[in-house]
């Protein structure tokens, strides 16, 4: 099976701590290895953010990351890339052409319009859609006061509750 994971502003090679490289890169990269050790052909497109990064890098064995150029190839921070996710979505339908993936899974709304778009003139490929509501900034900041909070299926009950000032 050939598993086409896209993540426009994530890459799992990038280093970590930089502005925008932190938790999704991880996740990225732990997802994929994981399905590649299974046996699942995996490459991971990603939005290049340097002209000197090659086309494609072999990470592990059954896994690529492969560099989609979509606006400029330099640091762009992730929420100003929407402009640039019709190109996105152009190289990935150029990549697909050769190469057509049995499953896509997207990281983020941005990748998930992309792919979706990219797969339009398909009519072959089949993509299942699904999202998962990026926390708000205030989420994230209460994630931050309390590192070990995880927002259970509860919590939007409790909010609810609170007062309204």
């Amino acid at each position: 099976m050939r598993v086409a994971m896209v993540s426009e502003h994530a890459s799992p090679l990038a280093t970590l701590g930089g502005v925008d490289a932190g938790g999704q890169n991880v996740h990225v990269a732990a997802l994929a290895t994981a399905l590649a050790k299974r046996g699942t052909d995996v490459t991971v497109y990603t939005r290049r953010d340097d002209p000197s990064l090659p086309s494609r890098v072999s990470m592990a064995p059954r896994l690529v990351v492969e560099h989609v150029d979509a606006g400029p190839a330099e640091p762009i921070p992730k929420d100003d890339i929407y402009p640039y996710v019709g190109q996105l979505a152009n190289g990935l339908r150029r990549a697909w052409a050769t190469r057509r993936p049995d499953v896509v899974h997207a990281h983020f709304w941005m990748s998930g319009l992309a792919s979706l778009a990219a797969t339009q003139p398909a009519a072959s490929t089949r993509t299942a859609s699904t999202r998962r509501r990026q926390p708000a900034g205030g989420a994230q900041r209460h994630r931050r006061r309390d590192p070990g909070h995880a927002p259970s299926s509860g919590h939007r009950a409790r909010d609810r509750r609170r007062p309204v000032t």
